[in-house]
């Protein structure tokens, strides 16, 4: 007797009359599950209509399904990237799109083998591992993650990291289509224990440890924190074209920080958290941005953690997105570098051949470039992890100050050329579920808005919205201890991209023998 060929590399579950509008439909479902809606268990059906879609199809309708899919969904979610322009805007989503074609692609392999909803999650972390970091260092925005801070598989974060919130989301979907299959098929067994999957993915984070303990590193265990929020005169493209005025609007407000302080209005903070871009001006060869800052810094008592843009020593073709430690006293001390500059955006890859062709390139004469150390700072006595706007999509970059010491998050952020748009609160949302991961308070200052104050468990302590200027200041606790995500993140995150491959080579052997013997 030869060797049995499983049930599941029967054809498509669905014709493609029904599977490319439900494929269309989970792309929409996706993003609803994001600001500005932000409905996160939206996420789940997302997938759910997806996996069904691609259930047993072939790898080009598989391919074909996951591009139709992502595509509405990226142009949906980076709206936002019409301020830069409408070509920016399509060729970004059309790029991140590709990564959900192949994800569609390897789902409909996936869905030959047993246990098929374990495969399409770990696909589902596979694809956005390698969307995070290809090509260009890659753009993780849209991870299914990044939209659960106010769901409870948020609560998967501190266990696992990201990666794991994003397979309990796709694992959930993919098992509530499987579990409808064997109800159809009245196969009560299976049916149960996809419904047990589902419940078990749902309760389980709520009775687990997050923190492994162990980081008992003295010191004080609070910490006061204040950050200003500017504001710019203007928002879009020529958000910082009035580089003085923004300047002078951070030192305005924390002129006014200082005379509430004095006053016993506000308590005196360890420090001061400005924005990225707060001085876009480089205070180093400007005299009169260094003294306008130390003014401030000298009237509020403390340091302030400015962001600014400054001159490479030694290249004068780059430049240098930081954040500087200005002490009242000892003025500049210690400077964090951005360490993943954003392509096209701060630096532009094969400039000789592309930059002209499009003219935004020339409001990018010069790269950014980038550091190569993370930003631990010690900061009033307080150690500090900053990260600097987009970074803090990228979990390496985040893990990398907790694993340096950092006992709170600080975010320096300019989403001023988004004004108006859904951008501001998607980075938010990505700010709130680090909070969860690391099991630590962050602090996000903008120039324009959203500023804010995040709980450990990913809660909105304070804000400043988008168009307000002023200042929060915050008592935040200082932990030291370790989520098991921050431990263990990267591991968990290896095995699921490794049994997502694995299950790519198991199904595409199976439909090849499938193929040969007629009923794949």
């Amino acid at each position: 007797m030869s060797d049995p060929i499983p049930a599941t590399t029967s054809g498509p579950l669905l014709p493609l009359r029904m599977a490319a509008p439900l494929a269309v439909l989970a792309g929409v479902l996706l993003w609803l599950a994001f600001p500005p809606v932000a409905f996160g268990p939206s996420a789940v059906v997302g997938v759910a209509l997806l996996s069904a879609a691609l259930w047993r199809a072939s790898v080009r309708r598989g391919f074909g399904l996951g591009l139709s899919a992502g595509l509405v969904f990226f142009l949906l979610l980076l709206e936002w990237m019409r301020v830069i322009g409408p070509d920016a805007w399509v060729m970004l989503a059309l790029l991140c799109a590709s990564w959900i074609a192949l994800l569609g692609a390897a789902t409909a392999v996936v869905t030959r083998l047993p246990a098929a909803p374990v495969w399409i999650a770990c696909v589902w972390v596979l694809e956005e591992v390698l969307r995070g970091r290809v090509p260009f260092g890659g753009f993780p925005w849209g991870n299914l993650a990044f939209a659960q801070p106010d769901s409870i598989l948020g609560a998967w974060a501190p266990v696992g990291g990201t990666p794991l919130v994003t397979f309990v989301v796709a694992l959930i979907g993919a098992a509530l289509v499987s579990m409808v299959l064997a109800i159809r098929r009245r196969e009560r067994r299976p049916a149960l224990g996809w419904l047990a999957v589902v419940v078990l993915a749902i309760l389980v984070p709520v009775a687990l440890p997050a923190s492994a303990g162990g980081d008992d590193v003295g010191g004080p265990t609070s910490a006061t924190i204040a950050l200003v929020q500017g504001g710019t005169p203007q928002t879009g493209m020529g958000a910082m074209d009035v580089r003085r005025a923004v300047l002078d609007n951070h030192v305005a407000q924390t002129m006014l920080l200082a005379a509430a302080i004095r006053s016993g209005q506000e308590p005196q903070p360890d420090f001061v958290l400005w924005p990225e871009n707060a001085s876009d001006i480089d205070p180093f060869a400007d005299a009169a941005a260094a003294d306008a800052i130390s003014a401030a810094a000298k009237a509020v008592g403390a340091p302030i953690l400015v962001g600014a843009v400054t001159s490479v020593p030694g290249n004068p073709d780059g430049v240098w997105n930081v954040g500087i430690v200005w002490d009242p006293v000892a003025g500049p001390t210690q400077m964090y570098i951005k360490t993943h500059p954003v392509p096209f955006g701060e630096y532009i890859p094969f400039r000789d051949l592309v930059a002209g062709l499009i003219g935004r390139f020339e409001r990018v004469p010069r790269d950014f470039i980038p550091g190569s150390d993370p930003g631990n700072l010690e900061i009033g006595g307080v150690a500090v992890g900053n990260v600097i706007c987009f970074e803090i999509a990228y979990g390496e970059v985040v893990n990398a100050v907790v694993d340096g010491g950092a006992r709170v998050l600080t975010v320096q952020t300019n989403n001023a050329t988004y004004g108006g748009t859904s951008q501001p609160a998607q980075q938010l949302g990505i700010e709130r579920i680090r909070a969860i991961e690391t099991g630590r308070s962050l602090l996000v200052a903008s120039t324009s808005g959203i500023s804010a104050v995040v709980d450990s468990d990913g809660g909105i302590a304070q804000r400043l919205d988008e168009g307000e200027q002023g200042w929060l200041t915050a008592e935040v606790p200082l932990r030291g201890e370790l989520t098991l995500a921050t431990r263990i993140g990267h591991v968990v995150e290896l095995l699921l991209c490794l049994a997502g491959l694995l299950a790519l080579v198991v199904g595409a052997s199976w439909s090849r023998v499938g193929r040969r013997r007629g009923i794949a």
